[in-house]
């Protein structure tokens, strides 16, 4: 009895109303609640807690200060930019006729290969991608011989540029005969193989050298 009215007066002291349940809320027994289900407080509005109570337990409306805030979660950083793609640099070179082959010749000439050591200081700094040479002869001879011979100019070509440290599977070469003559039409129709003649197709008896790649 003694108990009863001690705890009586004690609720009334704290302004606690009489709707004040004693029981805890199951989910959290360090405050106790009235029987709405909301945190019961004192005259001083300050809620009453149960002497289990810990921080851990503290909920925001009571102790805010305790309550852990979740941290938000950090901004993704942005993708970054993709690299620019290097644009390839074509460089196309035509070497002279009169520097690279004598006539019905497919060896290079101390003239050719100053040429070719001009190309490939150009290579320095450069991604290479491919070397393309395309090998030429003038109109002296047949078809046949011709397409030959303009093969075999662009693979001493080739052969050059590899004794100069190019790697072999980056040079592509091709011949063209006598299909694509420079000289046109300045040197007449004759086919004869005279000196004079020689002389006026030296120009179409070349080798083209393309040169692809990125700086």
């Amino acid at each position: 009895m003694k108990k009863q009215i001690m705890q009586t007066t004690l609720l009334a002291v704290l302004g606690l109303s009489a709707s004040v349940a004693l029981a805890q809320a199951p989910n959290n027994d360090g405050y106790l609640f009235d029987n709405r289900g909301v945190v019961a407080r004192s005259g001083f509005g300050l809620c009453w807690k149960t002497t289990r109570w810990t921080p851990a337990m503290a909920v925001p409306e009571c102790d805010p200060d305790l309550v852990k805030k979740p941290e938000p979660a950090p901004a993704p950083a942005p993708a970054p930019a993709p690299a620019p793609t290097p644009k390839p640099a074509a460089q196309k070179v035509t070497l002279a006729a009169d520097a690279l082959f004598d006539f019905d010749k497919a060896v290079l000439r101390p003239e050719g290969k100053a040429k070719l050591d001009d190309v490939t200081s150009k290579l320095q700094g450069m991604k290479l991608e491919v070397i393309i040479a395309v090998g030429h002869a003038d109109r002296i001879g047949s078809d046949k011989y011709n397409q030959k011979l303009s093969e075999k100019r662009a693979e001493a070509v080739k052969a050059y540029l590899v004794g100069k440290g190019v790697e072999a599977n980056r040079i592509y070469t091709e011949g063209k005969g006598k299909k694509q003559p420079v000289t046109g039409d300045k040197c007449g129709t004759s086919t004869k193989k005279t000196k004079q003649l020689i002389e006026c197709l030296q120009p179409d008896r070349r080798v083209e050298i393309e040169v692809i790649g990125t700086r």
